[in-house]
């Protein structure tokens, strides 16, 4: 590891175990937040040939503030040549009168990997959704996905259009090696090969961990389910975040 700095509400904690494969990373939040006025910055730059698991360690609740505003995260990722990332945070929960957005950008090598998985709660228990724009912009020479949801609206969210009413959403974008030649779809989940390479799974349930395991269902059908961790053990990843 190279270079690590963080400050309050995102900390960045590296696992003590000397296990084989990818540096593993916590990204811990000291704090509540995301609140309303919040603006969080994400930088991670994984350099040639290094590999980093960044993992949540729990549910990221998004709350409003004292002051009106809406509040903002953003993950910028940077992944040299031979680079490979697995980005894996915890459910964001959606509270009531909350207004978020959420941006994960990346900007691949073309031999560069990237696993990334968000889920998203409409509301915690018998609780109505506060509102949610979430981004997804990856490159490698070119666009790979540009992808804009929002939620928090309830006649869109019941819909058929929409999350057809269920309260848990959840995707998750695969750039490792080959994908499928057509896409498969399961109960309430699919997996699309996208056009510029990399697949592309979503899944609808009423609760997160249904939808992990949709994910996971899907994960398994993938050419690369067996690599994903793959990786090489010397990791050189320098990342930073800010309030």
């Amino acid at each position: 590891m190279r270079d690590l700095r963080s400050m309050a509400p995102l900390r960045l904690v590296p696992a003590r175990s000397r296990r084989p494969g990818p540096v593993l990373v916590h990204l811990v939040s000291a704090v509540t937040a995301p609140l309303g006025g919040d603006d969080l910055e994400l930088r991670v730059r994984v350099g040639p040939g290094a590999a980093l698991e960044l993992r949540g360690v729990a549910a990221t609740l998004a709350l409003p503030g004292r002051h009106p505003g809406r509040s903002r995260t953003l993950v910028h990722v940077d992944l040299d040549e031979g680079a490979s990332l697995a980005y894996l945070p915890e459910p964001t929960v959606v509270t009531a009168r909350a207004c978020h957005e959420a941006v994960f950008r990346a900007r691949m090598a073309e031999d560069a990997r990237l696993r990334t998985r968000e889920i998203l709660v409409l509301g915690r228990v018998n609780e109505r959704s506060g509102s949610l724009d979430t981004t997804v912009d990856v490159r490698r020479n070119g666009p790979v996905l540009k992808q804009t949801t929002r939620i928090g609206t309830p006649e869109v969210d019941e819909s058929p259009a929409g999350l057809a009413g269920r309260r848990v959403l959840g995707t998750e974008l695969l750039c490792w090696g080959d994908d499928l030649p057509e896409a498969v779809s399961g109960d309430w989940w699919s997996l699309v090969p996208l056009a510029r390479g990399g697949s592309l799974t979503t899944a609808l349930a009423d609760d997160a961990v249904t939808v992990e395991r949709a994910l996971d269902a899907a994960l398994a059908r993938h050419p690369g389910s067996a690599r994903p961790s793959d990786s090489i053990s010397c990791s050189i990843p320098s990342d930073r975040s800010h309030r």
